[in-house]
């Protein structure tokens, strides 16, 4: 089902780049939203102290205590120096499911290239930690507790490391691809003014969707950099 993109508009952007000018276009936000942030939260004693009232900063507040919350759940205190890439990696995703719900959007999680690549880079980013906390023998992970079983327990466990940034894209890529496609087909049933409230119940829907998925994809890339970090193996 094709659907319109005010990108099209643009006379330079071709049809098939539609997603790729659509993560640009929330990259940039993302750039200037972080600028606000950095300016709402101030700095010295008056980043310290905490917001006593609903505004930007607290709102980055709450959002930076829950990607810490979770870091700790995952993976514990000592892993708090990644909680500036968890938030990132929420935060993008989050945006990018969210401009399926701008009309005349597309979101550039419903396109395999984007999904797939943020998959790839929860593969690198864990395999990469996991290589700087063990060293090489983070490899030693890979080959189970008995080692008789060693060349058995590898073939098996590389097959599904490979996999895992395929199940992270196409779950992604699914969830915000059946949710755009829902959401349009009623937007179009029901376009009549008196109607209107009825597709807001699935707009609704949608942002829900958006948060539950970008918390998934980031709960997993945890569990992996857990995984890989452990000591317990």
């Amino acid at each position: 089902m094709e659907h319109f993109n005010w990108l099209q508009l643009l006379s330079f952007v071709k049809h098939e780049q539609l997603h790729v000018w659509t993560g640009i276009a929330a990259a940039v936000f993302l750039i200037l939203f972080s600028f606000v942030g950095r300016w709402a939260l101030g700095s010295g004693e008056k980043a310290l102290e905490p917001s006593g009232k609903f505004s930007i900063k607290g709102i980055m507040e709450a959002f930076i205590e829950f990607i810490v919350g979770l870091n700790d759940l995952v993976i514990g205190e000592e892993g708090r120096n990644f909680v500036p890439m968890f938030a990132a990696l929420f935060f993008f995703i989050l945006i990018n499911n969210l401009v399926g719900i701008i009309p005349g959007m597309t979101p550039p999680t419903d396109n395999l290239n984007t999904t797939v690549g943020l998959g790839l880079l929860s593969f690198l980013l864990y395999n990469f930690y996991g290589i700087k906390e063990h060293g090489w023998s983070y490899l030693k992970h890979f080959m189970g507790p008995v080692l008789w079983l060693a060349p058995l327990m590898f073939a098996i466990e590389i097959v599904s490391h490979c996999i895992r940034p395929l199940t992270l894209g196409l779950r992604l890529y699914g969830n915000i691809l059946a949710d755009h496609t829902v959401v349009s087909v009623f937007v179009d049933m029901f376009s009549p003014v008196w109607l209107i409230p009825v597709p807001v119940i699935f707009y609704g829907l949608s942002i829900f969707i958006s948060v539950v998925q970008a918390f998934v994809f980031t709960m997993l890339s945890m569990i992996y950099i857990s995984m890989a970090t452990a000591h317990d193996h």
